[in-house]
């Protein structure tokens, strides 16, 4: 069991960027010119009986500073992406959703920004009408953690409520966690907004919306979530298994993975525990690896399904056709 302690120590450097609506914006690189959207942002992956359609929520493109990997100098972080011919300057950082369809209903894991993010974000709505559905046929919308880019888009800036007829399951840990009123108050100043962004959108939800998970939940048959502790105080990811196939999707266990799956030793700023976000990354991408398996990230350069290779130290991530 994690030590909860450590989130309120050094993990609280993370935590200080946690009000994501106002970091993202603060950091976007205008300079640059925007962040290149998917021509189609949404795309469909079989998975036995059931279907995944992965929907782009937009991408934001912020100019790459030595605060963004926290733990190796920039000069060796700018040596990587060039060694994959990628900007060296900036980073674009897509957000993307994950609708899950099947006999036992839709569900969404994470939402994305809907209105309330940068003007490059919030094409939930957009992309689900493509493919053929409504924000009111979402059944369950399912939190992988707290931070503002998973969960602002359960409400539109108004304060309505994007999913109206959704359950909203949430990993019971992290809702302990950033409903502590003792955690917040010793929170330093720049990290309380990330406590006060949680109960603005989760803790308003109606008491017969919100359903608290534990690890190793099965949220539906063939869905379960398993922690995957380490970004956030009680992350979770969520397997989906149907006819002998699965697919894993692992939220934010990597951010870019051009860096943090090629390098998995490296810390990412928004890394409130960066040891345990090591072992974790480590832990779930060696699973990955070792069974093949189809996995969707939310930040994974688009569509965000692929597969995971050993390449070094690391891993490399192969995304599909």
């Amino acid at each position: 069991m994690m030590d909860r302690r450590a989130f309120l120590g050094a993990g609280m450097a993370g935590a200080a960027a946690l009000s994501f609506s106002s970091v993202w914006s603060q950091q976007a690189a205008p300079n640059f010119g925007p962040p290149t959207l998917p021509a189609e942002g949404f795309k469909r992956v079989k998975v036995g009986a059931a279907e995944v359609i992965a929907l782009n929520d937009g991408a934001l493109r912020r100019p790459l500073g030595e605060e963004f990997v926290r733990n190796v100098p920039l000069e060796q972080v700018k040596a990587l992406l060039a060694t994959q011919n990628l900007p060296t300057d900036y980073v674009d950082i897509p957000f993307t959703p994950f609708l899950v369809v099947t006999p036992a209903g839709r569900f969404l894991l994470d939402t994305g920004f809907a209105d309330n993010g940068p003007p490059t974000t919030g094409r939930l709505a957009t992309q689900l009408a493509a493919a053929g559905f409504k924000p009111e046929d979402i059944d369950h919308v399912v939190i992988s953690h707290y931070h503002g880019d998973h969960i602002n888009g359960l409400r539109k800036k108004d304060g309505s409520l994007m999913f109206p007829r959704a359950k909203v399951h949430v990993p019971a840990p992290e809702h302990a966690f950033w409903f502590d009123d003792a955690k917040m108050n010793a929170a330093p100043p720049a990290a309380r907004g990330g406590f006060e962004n949680a109960r603005r959108v989760i803790g308003s939800l109606p008491a017969e919306q919100l359903v608290r998970f534990e690890p190793g939940a099965e949220l539906a048959p063939g869905l379960r979530a398993e922690a995957a502790f380490g970004h956030t105080p009680g992350m979770h990811v969520f397997t989906l298994s149907s006819e002998g196939q699965k697919f894993v999707y692992v939220a934010d266990v990597t951010n870019i993975p051009s860096l943090f799956a090629r390098s998995p030793d490296w810390a990412v700023q928004f890394d409130m525990d960066a040891e345990m976000a090591r072992q974790t990354r480590r832990r779930i991408f060696d699973m990955l690896v070792k069974d093949k398996t189809l996995a969707g990230g939310f930040h994974f350069p688009f569509p965000a399904f692929g597969t995971l290779e050993a390449a070094g130290s690391g891993y490399q991530f192969k995304p599909v056709a």
